[in-house]
């Protein structure tokens, strides 16, 4: 590696740039949301597959957002989704007064075995942002949900906890998401069997991810592939097409980009 002055130099500048981009973007995407956000109060229409044809087409996938968010953070999302054939999307929006992330899952568990009496199928794909991702991962972990789960896909999510904004601790969801937390103890425990397969989309630029590496799935007994996105921010990750596409490619049973496979879990990059 060349660590001239003038290379270190422009490689800071480099790293300016980009930090400054992705700042840039998510200035952006917040606005973006403010201005939807009001939509995802909503709750939507459920679709229910016609008579006749249980089971048929590819298996549904549910969204959930994270933390004081709704379902309108992946109004992109179920687009890119959609034109791939994954018509049968919904989203879960839980409360942001709820004060016990186990009393999500439970509430996620419940609007899972909805989507299946409703499509006919036996499986559901799972896509959780941030604080929505270990909410699917409790529920996939300790409440029975891989049995219901086939792939469960994560952006910027906690796994081993985050730092971010001390004093947001006052909200008993925030306390949960902080290092040694009882719930991450209760996730970093034994899952010896567990049939649902992880994707964690994590960020080298994620400022709400505090490391930003805590937002890697690395544990012994969960198949875990973790993704290297660079350049992009928390809230932009729902939003970016990168990102996306790799979700997409997640959902078919596939690795999002070229990876190496260490063990059980797996690592790639995507620019």
């Amino acid at each position: 590696m060349d660590l001239t002055p003038t290379a270190l130099t422009d490689r800071i500048a480099a790293c300016m740039a980009d930090r400054m981009k992705a700042n840039a973007l998510e200035l952006a995407v917040l606005a973006g949301h403010l201005f939807l956000y009001p939509s995802g109060l909503i709750t939507e229409r459920r679709r229910t597959t016609p008579s006749g044809v249980p089971g048929s087409g590819p298996r549904p996938v549910v969204l959930l957002h994270g933390f004081v968010d709704n379902r309108s953070v992946f109004v992109l999302l179920r687009r890119a989704l959609a034109r791939h054939g994954r018509d049968r999307v919904e989203s879960v929006n839980y409360s942001p007064l709820t004060c016990d992330l186990r009393t999500a899952a439970e509430l996620l568990g419940r609007h899972v075995e909805e989507a299946l009496a409703r499509t006919g199928h036996r499986e559901v794909d799972l896509v959780g942002h941030s604080l929505g991702g270990l909410i699917a991962r409790y529920y996939v972990q300790r409440l029975g949900g891989d049995a219901r789960v086939r792939t469960l896909v994560m952006l910027g999510t906690p796994h081993s906890g985050t730092t971010f904004v001390p004093l947001a601790d006052a909200h008993p969801l925030v306390r949960q998401m902080r290092p040694g937390s009882e719930v991450l103890r209760e996730l970093a425990g034994p899952a010896a069997g567990c049939r649902t397969r992880f994707v964690s989309f994590w960020s080298d630029l994620d400022q709400v991810m505090i490391p930003v590496e805590t937002a890697r799935l690395d544990h012994p007994d969960l198949v875990a592939h973790n993704v290297r996105v660079s350049g992009v921010g928390h809230l932009a990750l729902p939003v970016h097409p990168t990102v996306a596409a790799g979700i997409l490619e997640a959902l078919d049973d596939g690795v999002p980009a070229a990876g190496a496979r260490d063990g059980s879990a797996g690592a790639a990059s995507v620019a």
